[in-house]
Parts: structure tokens; sequence; C-alpha cells
């Protein structure tokens, strides 16, 4: 049952399938996420990951909210994962892999920190368009609160939207390209390069271990790929989950009145001065939580797909 398609085709295909499931199992994890990363660091809303998530149903929309702007994330992972494993399978057919030749981990996890450069060409925009979105239903929900207090105040930072389509057109309108659209695209790189270099070194790293003695990748079993996947999800989030928190509050801080945009490292410095470590860890825990079962199912995905086309290798 070979089907005739190239290494490249297969590793896009399955990528892109593996981010719509994924992101539509996972976007209310990431909704609470934004919320806590984007509330005020002098008066929060939430006073962790269970209440914000409380808070939220419990809103008018209900268990709809933590859902709200998922159409812009859901077209953006299929289109993050099938640049990621495409990118992934080119850059370590530049590293020298062939049928005769397997790379190293060190050399693996390279390719897949050479994939990360993609990333943030569709990252940046979907995440802007989300975190906007996820932060205006807060806003909603917090009615109550001062303007100085959490999803209010973050979202009294940019005007108000009709959805993905109108988040696009005001920003481009009043913010622009670079300074709107790709707002934090240096912090989504910062996390997207060294994050997957982590990402697939771990998994290749699990994998390798786990190989019987005398075996191949192609002997091992399912669970292998869900606990590599897991805990690559784990690392990637771990490591570097500073710079998404940087990412967040600088794409929900609008600069339509011309005031100085705020940089990755003045933003950095600020949540440190005021929060300290803590501050450029919220919403890790909850982040985590879902990483590791979703990015589990990802790898789950890719083996599953390139099985059934005959063409299991090291991805």
């Amino acid at each position: 049952n070979n089907m005739n398609l190239s290494d490249s085709t297969k590793d896009f295909i399955s990528g892109t399938t593996a981010g719509f499931v994924v992101k539509a199992l996972d976007h209310p994890f990431d909704t609470i996420k934004v919320l806590l990363q984007t509330q005020s660091t002098h008066n929060p809303t939430y006073r962790n990951a269970w209440h914000c998530l409380q808070s939220t149903v419990q809103s008018d929309a209900g268990f709809i909210s933590l859902y709200r702007g998922i159409s812009s994330p859901l077209l953006g992972s299929m289109a993050e994962n099938a640049i990621l494993f495409w990118g992934y399978s080119h850059c370590k057919t530049a590293l020298g892999e062939t049928p005769e030749h397997q790379l190293s981990l060190g050399q693996l996890a390279l390719a897949g920190g050479g994939a990360g450069f993609l990333a943030p060409l569709v990252n940046t925009p979907v995440e802007l368009v989300k975190c906007r979105l996820q932060v205006q239903s807060a806003a909603t929900a917090a009615a109550e609160v001062a303007l100085d207090g959490g999803g209010a105040a973050a979202a009294a930072r940019f005007q108000q939207y009709k959805g993905p389509v109108d988040v696009i057109v005001q920003t481009l309108k009043n913010e622009g390209l670079f300074r709107g659209l790709y707002k934090g695209n240096m912090s989504t790189l910062a996390r997207e390069v060294p994050g997957n270099f982590v990402w697939y070194g771990t998994y290749e790293m699990v994998c390798h271990n786990m190989i019987p003695e005398g075996g191949t990748k192609a002997d091992l079993g399912p669970a292998t790929h869900l606990l590599g996947g897991a805990m690559a999800g784990a690392g990637y989030w771990t490591a570097f989950y500073p710079a998404d928190t940087v990412k967040s509050m600088i794409q929900t801080t609008s600069t339509t009145t011309g005031g100085k945009q705020p940089g990755m490292l003045e933003t950095f410095a600020s949540i440190y001065k005021q929060q300290g470590i803590k501050g450029l860890y919220r919403g890790w825990g909850v982040t985590v939580a879902r990483a590791a079962p979703g990015h589990g199912l990802i790898f789950r995905g890719m083996d599953s797909f390139l099985s059934s086309t005959s063409t299991l290798k090291s991805y």
C-alpha cells in the first residue's frame, strides 16, 4: 500500500492534520494561559488557573468563551505544524541525512532549531489575533473589575473587535504590518528556535533510548511515540516559556496612539522587576498540562500516517 508521495509531502500532510486535531483539543487551555499571562501585575484578576477557568466559564458566553478566537489558531496550527515538519525534513537533508546515514541526536535537534526559524512567519500574526480575541472576551466577563485590573485592563489597550478578520483589518489599518500584525515577532522567534531544538531533540532522544537491541525505530510501539511527544511538549514549554509570556504582553498592547512600542527586552525586564521569575512563568502549569498529551498525539499521529504510507523514518 505504498502511496506515491514524496517524504516532504507526507510530512506536510501529516503535520497539517495533527495541528488541526491538537488545537481543537487544547484551545481552552491556551485561553487560560493567555488570560493569566496578560492580566495586570498590580491587581491580578485571577488567583490561579482554576480560578481563571471558573471565572471564564461563568461568564455570559459560558463554556464557549474558552473557544473564543479559535478559528485563527486552528488554521494557524495546521499551517505551523505543516511548515515545521516540512522544514525539519529539509533541514535533516541539508545536514546530510540519507537512508544509509542517520544523523546524531545533536544534529536532529539542530534540524529542529532550523525548522523553528520558519514558524514565526505563521505563528506571529495568528497568535496576535488569538490573544486579542481571548483577552477581549475576558474583558466582558470582568466588566465589574476596575479598569486597571486583569482582562479589562488588557482589553482596554486596544479596540474591540468583531472577529478574527476584523482584528487583521483593524490592526493593519491602525498599527501597520510589522509594528502591528507582526508585533512580538522577535519574542516568537526567541521561543520557536530554541524551543524546537528542545522539542525535536527530546522526542528523538526518547525514541533512540527505547529502540530494542538490534532493532530500528520501526520497531517502536505507539506508547513510545506518545511518551516522546509528551516529554518533548513539556520540555518545549518549560525551557523558553518566558519568551511566550513576553510575546503575549507585547501583542495585547496597542500602539495606535503613537506611543513607544515596548520591545522584547523592555517587556521582559518590566515583568521580572514586578513579579520576578514567577511572573514570567504565569500560566506555565496549565500550558504543560495541555502540551504533554497534545504533543504526544502529534508525534503519534505522524508515526501512524507515515506507517500507513510505508515510509517509516526519523522525523
